[in-house]
C-alpha cells in the first residue's frame, strides 16, 4: 500500500472510493438507460395518443359538418327552389288566365264588338298601357287581321290587371298573321333613334315557335329581352280552336334580381346556381368547370355529363329534391344537394366542396400538430440539459453523486411516469388532463403537461360545441311537430262528427304538404236545424299559411255562430282580414249552410274551388257556381250566395285545388276529369270510403313524386227524415 497525501492507494479507502466510483458510475449508466427507454416510450405515447386524436377529431368533425350541412343546406336550397317556384308561378297564373280569356273570344266571336288598340305612344313611358306591335311588312288595315285585332282588342282590361297584379314584366297575346297585343310599362323601349316603332319578328321569337312545337305551356332558355335588354325568360302557351292555332300567349320575367342573387351567394368556394329542363346552367357564380355558364347553342347538357355521378345527381334534382351527397365536381369531393322547381322543370342545385367543409378539422389538426412538435422540442431540450448535469455531476460531485442521482431520478423519472399513466387511460368520455401537484417541476417535464391539459381542454370545448350544435337542431324539430299537432287538433277529427242527427253523414280530411299546411275545413250545427260547412285554401305554405289559416278559420266560424247568410259572413270575414293584412295573403272560401229538415243549402264562393254534387241515382258531376273574390284580397268586396235542394241521398263533395293539382313525376296535373272518375268509382260508398277512393287515385296518379299542395277534401250525404242503419 502507498499513501498519497490523505488518500491510500490500495487500501480500503480506495477500495470504499472504487466501490462507491463504480456504483456512481453504474446508477448514472442505469439511469441513463432508464432516461433513453422512458423518453422513447413516452415519445412513442404521444404519437399514438396524437394520431388517435387526430384520427377522432377528424371523424366527429366530418360527422357533425355532414350533419350541419345537410340541416342546413337542404333547408337553404329547397327555400331558394320554393322563392324561384313561386315568382315562375305568376308567369304560368298570367299565361293561364289570358288564353282561357282567349279562348272564349274566339269560340264566340260574334259576341264581343270591336275594341280599337292602338301602337306604342312614348307619352305613356312609366304607366300600364296596351300596345300593337307587329311583324315588318305586316298591313294591319287588311280586314282580316284588323278583324282578330278588333276582337282580342277585347283583352286590354283583363291584360292590364293580370299585368298589375303579377310579378311579370309584360304579357302578350300573339297572332299567327304576325300581329301581337302587349302590355307593360315601357312604351318608350319599343322605338328606335329615329322615333320609328320597331318590327318585331314575333313568329322567329323563341317563346312562339317553342309554345308551338310543343303545344302545351313553354319556357324559354334564360335571355335577352328585345327591347330593354334585361336578362329574361319567357312564358308561352298556344291556343287553338277546332284544331287550329288562334293565337299564343306570353308573359315574361326579368330575372337580374335571380343573377344577383345567386353570385351574392357564393362564399370561400361553395355556391348555388339554377339548372333548366335541358341541363344546361342558367345562373351560377362559377366562370369555369362543369357549372359555367355558357350560350344556349353551346350549353352542356349536364344530365348526360362523362361524370355519371354528376349526371345522375342533376337528373334527381330536375324531379325531386335529393338527399346531401359527396360527388366528384370538377375534380374536387363536393357536398351537393338539389330541390326541383316544379312549375318551370328547372332545379337549384347547392355545392359545397368537401375541403370547405373540413377546414374545421384541418385547423385543429394544425394546432394539435404544433403542439405537439413544440412539447416533443421542449423535451429534447430538458433532457440534453438533463445529460449534461449528470456528467458535471460525476466529475465535480463525486462524493454526493449517488444522492444527486437518487433525488434526480425521483425529480425527473416519476413525473414522466405519472404522466405516461395518466395520458395511456384517456378516452372514452375520460378525455379532461387536468395538472397535477406532481407534474409541476418548473422545467420542461410542467411545459410537456401543460401542452397536454391545454390540447385536452381544446377537444372538450370543440365536442361541447357539436352536441350545443346537435341539441338546437333537435329543438327546432320538436317545434315544427308541436306546430303540426296543434294545427290537426284544430280541424274536426272525430267521426261520426254527429251521432244524434241521422239527417246526414259528413266525413273530411287534410294532408299537409309540409309540417303544417294552409288548407282548412270546419262544420258545426248553428242550431238544430242548421249546419255550417266550408272549406278554404290560404295562399302559400308553411309556418306563415298555417298561423294566417288558424285566424281565418276563427274569424269565418265566429261570424257564422252569429246567424248570418254566407254572402254575410263571407264579407264581414274579408273586412275583417283586410282591416290588418300587411303581408297581403289571401284565403279562398266555399262555404255553405245546410236547412236539416228542407235539404235547402245555401252557399257562397269566394274564389274557391267549384263544388262537385251527386243527385239521388246519379253520378258525380261539378257545379259551376259564381265565385267572387277571395278574402283579404280587396277590401268591401261583395259576395253572392245561391241554393242548392239536397234531396234524400244527395252527396256534396268540397276540395282544395291540391287534389286537381297533384303532379305527377312527368310534371302531368291530376285534373277534376280525372278526379270525377274516382268519385264516380263507387258514387254509393259513404262519405269516408269516397274521399279514401279519391286519395288512393291521387296517390296511384303521383307515385313517387313529391306532394306539391296541401290536399284536403270534405263529403257530405244527406238521408233527410229517411231511415237507415250505417253511416
Amino acid at each position: 500500500m502507498r499513501k498519497f497525501k490523505n488518500f491510500v492507494i490500495g487500501g480500503i479507502q480506495q477500495k470504499v472510493f472504487n466501490l462507491v466510483l463504480i456504483t456512481i458510475i453504474l446508477m448514472m449508466a442505469a439511469y441513463t438507460v432508464v432516461i433513453v427507454y422512458q423518453y422513447g416510450k413516452l415519445a412513442g405515447l404521444v404519437r399514438d395518443t396524437g394520431n388517435s386524436q387526430k384520427s377522432a377529431i377528424n371523424g366527429i368533425s366530418e360527422e357533425t359538418m355532414a350533419a350541419v350541412l345537410d340541416a342546413n343546406l337542404t333547408q337553404s336550397t329547397r327555400m331558394q327552389a320554393y322563392i324561384a317556384e313561386d315568382l315562375l308561378g305568376d308567369a304560368v297564373r298570367v299565361v293561364n288566365i289570358v288564353a282561357d280569356y282567349t279562348g272564349k273570344l274566339f269560340a264566340a266571336p260574334a259576341d264581343y264588338p270591336a275594341r280599337k288598340v292602338s301602337l306604342p305612344d312614348k307619352k305613356k313611358d312609366g304607366e300600364i298601357s296596351v300596345q300593337l306591335l307587329t311583324e315588318e311588312g305586316v298591313d294591319i288595315s287588311d280586314p282580316a287581321i284588323s278583324g282578330r285585332l278588333g276582337l282580342i282588342g277585347n283583352l286590354s282590361d283583363l291584360m292590364s290587371a293580370v299585368y298589375a297584379d303579377a310579378n311579370v314584366d309584360s304579357c302578350y297575346v300573339a297572332l299567327p298573321e304576325g300581329v301581337m297585343l302587349l302590355v307593360d310599362d315601357h312604351s318608350a323601349s319599343k322605338f328606335d333613334k329615329d322615333g320609328a316603332v320597331i318590327p318585331i319578328p314575333i313568329r322567329e321569337r323563341l317563346w312562339y315557335t317553342g309554345a308551338v312545337e310543343t303545344g302545351k305551356l313553354h319556357y324559354t332558355d334564360v335571355t335577352t329581352d328585345l327591347f330593354t335588354g334585361e336578362i329574361s325568360i319567357m312564358c308561352s302557351l298556344p291556343v287553338y280552336q277546332n284544331g287550329q292555332l288562334v293565337a299564343v300567349i306570353g308573359a315574361d320575367l326579368f330575372l337580374n334580381d335571380v343573377s344577383e342573387a345567386v353570385n351574392s351567394m357564393a362564399r370561400s368556394g361553395s355556391f348555388i346556381c339554377v339548372v333548366n329542363q335541358n341541363g344546361h346552367v342558367l345562373f351560377s357564380p362559377q366562370t369555369k368547370g362543369d357549372f359555367r355558364v355558357l350560350p344556349a347553342g353551346e350549353a352542356k347538357d349536364l344530365r348526360q355529363s362523362d361524370n355519371s355521378e354528376l349526371a345522375a345527381f342533376v337528373r334527381d334534382s330536375l324531379s325531386k329534391n335529393t338527399e346531401l351527397q359527396l360527388i366528384e365536381v370538377d375534380g374536387q369531393p363536393c357536398y351537393v344537394v338539389g330541390s326541383p322547381i316544379q312549375n318551370v322543370g328547372w332545379a337549384v342545385l347547392s355545392v359545397v366542396p368537401k375541403s370547405l367543409a373540413d377546414q374545421p378539422a384541418d385547423v385543429m389538426l394544425d394546432q394539435l400538430d404544433a403542439i405537439q412538435s413544440s412539447a416533443t422540442e421542449t423535451f429534447d431540450q430538458g433532457l440534453s440539459k438533463a445529460k449534461l448535469t449528470i456528467m458535471i455531476l460525476i466529475i465535480f460531485v463525486v462524493v454526493v453523486a449517488a444522492t444527486a442521482a437518487l433525488v434526480l431520478s425521483k425529480r425527473i423519472v416519476k413525473p414522466l411516469g405519472a404522466i405516461t399513466d395518466r395520458v395511456r387511460s384517456l378516452g372514452g368520455e375520460d378525455l379532461q388532463f387536468t395538472m397535477q401537484d406532481e407534474y409541476r417541476t418548473h422545467d420542461e417535464i410542467e411545459v410537456l403537461a401543460e401542452s397536454f391539459a391545454m390540447l385536452s381542454g381544446k377537444t372538450l370545448q370543440y365536442i361541447s360545441e357539436v352536441k350545443r350544435v346537435t341539441a338546437e337542431k333537435e329543438r327546432i324539430g320538436a317545434e315544427l311537430s308541436l306546430a303540426t299537432r296543434i294545427q290537426a287538433d284544430m280541424l274536426p277529427s272525430l267521426f261520426p262528427a254527429f251521432p244524434d242527427h241521422t239527417e246526414f253523414d259528413i266525413y273530411a280530411s287534410m294532408d299537409p304538404a309540409k309540417e303544417v299546411g294552409g288548407d282548412f275545413y270546419d262544420f258545426f250545427l248553428i242550431d238544430d236545424d242548421h249546419l255550417c260547412l266550408f272549406i278554404a285554401d290560404v295562399s302559400g305554405k308553411g309556418v306563415p299559411a298555417a298561423l294566417f289559416m288558424m285566424a281565418s278559420m276563427i274569424i269565418l266560424a265566429n261570424n257564422a255562430q252569429m246567424g248570418k247568410t254566407p254572402a254575410q259572413i263571407l264579407r264581414d270575414t274579408n273586412a275583417a282580414i283586410c282591416a290588418n293584412n300587411r303581408e297581403e295573403m289571401f284565403v279562398t272560401v266555399w262555404l255553405g249552410i245546410l236547412e236539416l229538415s228542407t235539404g235547402k243549402l245555401t252557399a257562397a264562393n269566394a274564389g274557391h274551388e267549384y263544388p262537385v254534387v251527386k243527385a239521388p241515382n246519379g253520378a258525380f258531376e261539378l257545379l259551376k257556381d259564381k265565385h267572387g273574390f277571395v278574402i283579404g284580397g280587396m277590401d268591401g268586396a261583395k259576395y253572392k250566395e245561391y241554393e242548392l235542394q239536397m234531396e234524400p241521398g244527395s252527396k256534396l263533395f268540397l276540395y282544395t285545388d291540391g287534389v286537381p293539382e297533384a303532379t305527377s313525376a312527368d310534371k302531368e296535373l291530376f285534373g277534376t276529369d280525372r278526379m270525377l272518375e274516382a268519385l264516380n268509382t263507387s258514387p254509393g260508398t259513404s262519405p269516408k270510403e269516397i274521399l279514401e277512393n279519391v286519395r288512393k287515385s291521387v296517390d296511384g296518379f303521383v307515385r313517387e313524386a313529391e306532394q306539391f299542395d296541401d290536399l284536403t277534401m270534405l263529403c257530405l250525404e244527406y238521408y233527410g227524415n229517411e231511415t237507415h242503419e250505417t253511416r
